[in-house]
């Protein structure tokens, strides 16, 4: 898997559209002037999912800023499916869309459909997940997040929460993945792993760990799961705050206390994290920003009127501890 930290700082492009199943929307929009004269600049978008919080404010940001910028949007949500995200880029071509964007729903599997759009003289932007390639040359740029700091990140605000709750002896951890193969459930294990190894090898240990598919539904099939064979587990890291919200009505239906008997930490940051962050019930969460579409769409029209973009734009993130929850809830945007 391409290595985000060996990009510079990026850029985003776009698109995806079409005709793919029933899952396909479109959003239509006015005029934006070019460099070659005043044209409707079309993008295709495919999305991979609708899975949780973070992706439909993700999916918000791309619609309504691709709006605000007058393009038309042809708009996919790929169900969480590779080969709908591949449909769907497809009849991005066939469609000779202006520019293709796409969040992938893994990291391989994409040089194929890559080479199709190239041939095309499609441009094609990566938003949130990079991809595995054998020609960096497919994709323009990728605006999104560092999910290997984000699992530093996770690492480090963990000590800060067991120094807080005063937790001594052995720290039994339960680790929620994402999505098998995508690339924060990959990146933001290793990054928290790269901590363990480096200061806690002796007290720290991932006891149990499985995906978790990102949504409420497989943190709270997984997590009772956890409890059953490891019910001495006293940390939970997951790589989502849906994930974290599902896993603690699994914790409290065990009898046990979420944010107390089991330390938690999530990675994202949207409304609902932060309510039960403010319950007590989570007790950090390293932001994840999906507030993509602005950047997104400065990046295709840099991309359409032939500019050049860096190949990584990072956005901009805080973590937060259990007590910033109450004060940060009512100006969270997500």
């Amino acid at each position: 898997m391409l290595n985000r930290r060996n990009f510079l700082t990026a850029a985003i492009g776009v698109a995806a559209a079409g005709t793919l199943a029933a899952c396909a929307k479109e959003d239509d929009s006015s005029t934006s002037t070019s460099g070659s004269g005043s044209k409707t600049i079309t993008l295709g978008f495919s999305q991979v999912g609708s899975e949780s919080g973070w992706r439909t404010a993700n999916s918000d940001s791309v619609k309504s800023a691709a709006k605000e910028a007058g393009y038309k949007l042809q708009f996919s949500d790929a169900q969480q499916k590779q080969e709908n995200q591949i449909s769907a880029i497809r009849s991005y071509i066939q469609q000779k869309v202006d520019v293709i964007a796409f969040s992938p729903v893994v990291v391989t599997g994409w040089d194929a459909v890559l080479k199709e759009a190239k041939a095309a003289k499609i441009p094609v932007v990566l938003t949130d997940r990079s991809v595995e390639t054998s020609d960096d040359s497919l994709y323009v740029t990728l605006v999104g997040s560092d999910f290997t700091d984000e699992g530093r990140r996770a690492g480090k605000i963990l000590e800060k929460v067991i120094e807080k709750a005063g937790l001594k002896g052995d720290v039994k951890i339960a680790q929620l993945e994402g999505t098998t193969g995508a690339a924060p459930a990959i990146e933001r294990a290793k990054g928290f792993k790269e901590v363990m190894d480096a200061d806690h090898a002796d007290d720290w240990k991932i006891v149990v760990t499985q995906t978790g598919d990102f949504t409420r539904a497989g943190g709270k099939q997984v997590m009772a799961a956890f409890l059953q064979s490891n019910p001495d587990i006293n940390v939970l890291y997951a790589h989502n705050d849906d994930m974290a919200i599902g896993a603690i009505q699994s914790i409290e239906a065990a009898g046990k206390k979420p944010g107390k008997d089991i330390l938690i930490v999530s990675v994202d940051g949207v409304k609902d994290g932060f309510v039960a962050m403010s319950e007590g019930k989570i007790n950090a969460i390293v932001e994840c920003n999906p507030l993509l579409g602005p950047q997104l769409m400065e990046v295709v029209k840099t991309v359409h009127e032939g500019g050049s973009v860096e190949r990584w734009i990072k956005t901009k993130e805080s973590d937060f501890m259990q007590d910033q929850a109450k004060d940060a809830l009512p100006t969270r945007k997500y």
